[in-house]
């Protein structure tokens, strides 16, 4: 039996090739993120922390999380996230304190040192942006577009992670 075969509906089929390709983009966009934030570091010569770290400083922003909280809402893995923020942390990224509700949840937030690295992850985020309008390679529009129907796309796995298996 073909692969084609198990996939019946015309309509289907139509849509596999740019789904398999959204899925592949979606990945190397990923990586190519980090590769771009690891080489903005090596620019400015701030080697002390890596691309994941960064990213996590400026996800986190001004809130005060704890790391299951982050692994909730998708940003990171188990064990990536606290080996990084326990990295961070010890860097002087980053606060930590013991919730005093549930001893065995630590809360962290952004020290001065943090907030300078999300800075400066803004400013390069901003460059991006203004790059990308002024060489016409996207407009709000089709960003919101593009945008749109990757979080139908998320809200779909994730309907597929609880209620599926």
């Amino acid at each position: 039996m073909s692969f084609q075969s198990r996939v019946p509906d015309p309509s289907v089929r139509g849509l596999m090739p740019g789904y398999l390709e959204n899925l592949a983009l979606v990945e190397r966009l990923h990586r190519l993120l980090l590769d771009v934030i690891k080489d903005e570091f090596e620019r400015l010569g701030m080697l002390e922390i890596n691309s994941v770290q960064a990213l996590l400083l400026f996800n986190i922003g001004e809130n005060e999380v704890t790391a299951g909280e982050l692994k909730t809402r998708g940003y990171y893995q188990g064990s990536n996230v606290s080996y990084n923020l326990k990295k961070l942390v010890e860097l002087g990224y980053m606060h930590h304190q013991r919730s005093e509700i549930d001893r065995r949840s630590v809360r962290v937030r952004l020290t001065d040192k943090g907030r300078e690295v999300r800075i400066l992850m803004h400013e390069l985020f901003a460059r991006h942006a203004e790059s990308l309008v002024a060489r016409s390679i996207v407009n709000p529009d089709s960003m919101e577009t593009v945008n749109s129907a990757l979080r139908r796309m998320e809200r779909y796995w994730t309907e597929q992670i609880r209620y599926i298996y």
